[in-house]
């Protein structure tokens, strides 16, 4: 697994602008028919709007970028075949829950959806939602993941200030840790018991990661590399 770098961020400076994405246009027949086939293996895939990055810089512990809007099937074509438009970036946050007692919780992916299996923190990639005016709101983002995905609200969480980044080849990962009043094991019942009222929850199940003993290699590298810094 790549070793990857962990960054503190203290701000996002995050706008959207029009953008016609070349790749999107060029090479609209292909990504159909891949999407098309995708939705043949999880035919829960949904063509919604989602924000990818034609533009960012991360320096002095700042992130700044230009959004644009595409469809899902385009981004997701773009990313199952490697990211052939190196100029595009999928920026993303996620909500890296803490218990009191040092512990982070993750979840493993359904298998309804586009990442099945793999084991994240809650998340999604932004969407128009998360425009306000010319910005786009990361952290509100990241706060209506976190509910959507555990039941959890603001209310129940502590956001710490700033965010850590870890740039990946084509995607920046940006972290929130989120801490709860709680013990790990008290806040995975809390969850398991939301997400067994769902029809169909985004996770399948709930993991707590306490040491590095604890990494999955269904972890994606970003998420790995944020836990090993987190726990060392």
């Amino acid at each position: 697994m790549n070793q990857l770098n962990v960054v503190a961020v203290d701000e996002l400076d995050l706008s959207v602008a029009p953008f016609t994405w070349s790749f999107a246009a060029a090479r609209r027949a292909e990504i159909d028919a891949h999407f098309e086939a995708r939705r043949r293996q999880t035919p829960e895939l949904w063509n919604g709007r989602v924000l990818l990055m034609s533009e960012c810089a991360l320096r002095e512990r700042t992130l700044r970028g230009t959004f644009f809007e595409t469809d899902f099937a385009s981004f997701l074509a773009w990313r199952d075949w490697g990211g052939p438009d190196q100029t595009i970036t999928n920026c993303f946050a996620m909500g890296a829950l803490r218990t009191t007692d040092g512990a982070f919780l993750v979840g493993v992916m359904g298998k309804h959806t586009a990442n099945a299996g793999c084991i994240y923190f809650p998340a999604g990639t932004p969407e128009p939602a998360d425009i306000v005016g010319t910005k786009v709101d990361l952290e509100s983002n990241v706060m209506r993941e976190v509910t959507e995905e555990t039941g959890l609200t603001a209310a129940d969480l502590v956001r710490r200030p700033g965010w850590r980044a870890v740039v990946d080849g084509a995607r920046i990962a940006l972290f929130k840790v989120l801490e709860a009043d709680v013990v790990a094991d008290d806040l995975r019942a809390r969850i398991l018991g939301h997400l067994a009222q769902e029809t169909q929850p985004e996770f399948s199940d709930i993991r707590i990661v306490r040491g590095r003993g604890d990494l999955d290699p269904n972890m994606p590298g970003f998420v790995a590399a944020f836990l090993r810094q987190s726990l060392d």
